[in-house]
């Protein structure tokens, strides 16, 4: 479960991202980015369209991806 309060970090994706990736997919393009997907963070995704979003976190125990 993830706190939200000021110390947690949140990072948006720019480009689109097909929202149907997996949980490999999504940690493999934050490390691209240069990130660490085990990090206290929330990485935020969202599709074409910017209609839909998907956000990744790591929760200490496995990652944790809310349905879309």
């Amino acid at each position: 479960m993830f706190r939200l309060d000021a110390r947690l970090k949140v990072y948006v994706h720019r480009e689109a991202v097909d929202v149907r990736k997996s949980i490999n997919g999504l940690a493999a393009l934050v490390e691209q980015a240069g990130l660490d997907p085990f990090a206290p963070a929330l990485y935020a995704f969202s599709n074409q369209r910017h209609n839909r979003i998907k956000l990744l976190g790591w929760d200490g125990n496995g990652f944790c991806k809310p349905p879309t």
